[in-house]
C-alpha cells in the first residue's frame, strides 16, 4: 500500500511527504485561501493551477465519466523500481510537479519512483477536464485540505468521489495514507474504489471498509 507521493526521502518525508521545513510552509499555503479561486495565484496555493488552461473554460464533466477512464487504467503496473507509469511520466512533466517542489524541496527526477496514488487521481482529473474543481497534487494531505479549506468535504460516498484513507483508523487528515476514486457506496459498511498504487504496485478496483476512510472530496460535476 502506498504512502503519499513524496519528493523528499527522509524518515518524515516518507511518511507524511513533506520534510518538517516544508510541511510547515504547506501549512500557511493553504489557510484562508477562497473557495476554487479564479486567479493563478490562489489556485497555485490551494493546489490547482490553471497556468494550462486559463484562458479555456471549465468542462462540464460527470462523474461517470470520470470513472470510467479510470477504469480503464485498471491493470496498470508500476517497474521493478516503483514507477515507470503513464502518471509518474505526465506529472513531472506538468506545471504541478514544478510548484510542489517549491513547496515540498527534493528534485523532480524523485518524482519518477514516488508513490503514486495521487499521481493517478491527478492524471485522471487533468485528462477528463474536471481539475479545476478536483485539484492535482503530489501530497495526500496537502490535496485533502484544499477539498476542506473549499468547503468541499464530507462523509458521503458518491460516485466520483475523490476518498482518503488512513490505515490506522484515525480520522485526522494528517493521518491520511492513501487515496483513490469512489466507483460506489456498497450500502454494507464498503466502498469500491479504483485506486492507483495498490496491490503489487497497480491500478486495481479495490473494496475497503468505511472505517479506513478519513473522508471524501467533491469535485463539481455535471448532473
Amino acid at each position: 500500500m502506498s504512502k503519499h507521493l513524496l519528493p523528499n526521502y527522509g524518515r518524515s518525508a516518507r511518511k507524511h511527504g513533506l520534510t518538517l521545513a516544508a510541511a510547515a510552509v504547506a501549512s500557511a499555503l493553504i489557510t484562508s485561501t477562497p473557495a476554487f479561486a479564479s486567479d493563478h495565484a490562489s489556485e497555485t496555493q490551494t493546489g490547482v493551477s490553471r497556468s494550462a488552461t486559463s484562458s479555456q473554460p471549465q468542462r462540464q464533466v460527470t462523474a461517470d465519466a470520470v470513472l470510467k477512464l479510470a477504469q480503464q487504467q485498471v491493470g496498470t503496473t508500476e517497474n521493478a523500481s516503483g514507477g515507470g507509469t503513464r502518471f509518474h511520466s505526465w506529472y513531472m512533466t506538468s506545471p504541478r510537479a514544478q510548484e510542489t517542489l517549491a513547496r515540498d524541496g527534493g528534485s523532480l527526477q524523485a518524482y519518477a519512483n514516488a508513490p503514486w496514488c495521487a499521481m493517478f487521481v491527478s492524471w485522471v482529473g487533468e485528462q477528463t477536464g474536471v481539475r479545476p474543481t478536483m485539484g492535482w497534487d503530489a501530497y495526500t494531505v496537502t490535496w485533502a485540505r484544499w477539498f476542506k479549506n473549499n468547503g468541499r468535504w464530507g462523509t458521503l460516498a458518491k460516485p466520483g468521489a475523490v476518498v482518503y484513507y488512513a490505515w490506522g483508523g484515525d480520522k485526522s487528515i494528517t493521518s491520511i495514507d492513501h487515496m483513490g476514486l469512489v466507483k460506489k457506496d456498497n450500502r454494507d459498511g464498503t466502498i469500491t474504489a479504483i485506486e492507483g498504487n495498490t496491490g503489487n504496485g497497480k491500478v486495481e478496483e479495490r473494496v475497503r471498509p468505511k472505517s479506513d476512510v478519513v473522508g471524501y472530496g467533491y469535485p463539481q460535476y455535471k448532473s
